[in-house]
């Protein structure tokens, strides 16, 4: 069993900056590609960042050039730097973790959610 803990999220301004972090712990064997998703009010989830293991990226066209998706693979760790934070990037954002455990079965697990607020 995997177990996925979310910290940094919270309220910020227009402009300003967050880091989330999202730390995988558990019967992990191997983790393969990490990502970040957010889900607005009324809207579905969407894919914000990935990162392969790797570390080959991909970001969506939103947050090109102000987020930057990164992992630590000694602490099974991904982390979401956000800057120049816009009213639009207020949503619950998810980490998602893929890999296979001890017992090489395949897992595939989000995070709990935490809440991000870009306001004035």
């Amino acid at each position: 069993q995997v177990q996925l803990m979310e910290s940094g999220g919270g309220l910020e301004q227009p402009g300003g900056s967050l880091r989330l972090s999202c730390a995988a712990s558990g019967s992990i064997f191997s983790i393969d590609a990490m990502g970040w998703y957010r889900q607005a009010p009324g809207k579905q989830r969407e894919l914000v960042a990935t990162i392969t293991s790797g570390s080959s990226t991909n970001y969506a066209d939103s947050v090109k050039g102000r987020f930057t998706i990164s992992r630590d693979n000694a602490k099974n760790t991904v982390y979401l730097q956000m800057n120049s934070l816009k009213p639009e990037d207020t949503a619950v954002y998810y980490c998602n973790v893929q890999g296979r455990s001890r017992l090489w079965a395949t897992f595939n697990d989000w995070g709990q959610g935490t809440q991000v607020t870009v306001s004035s």
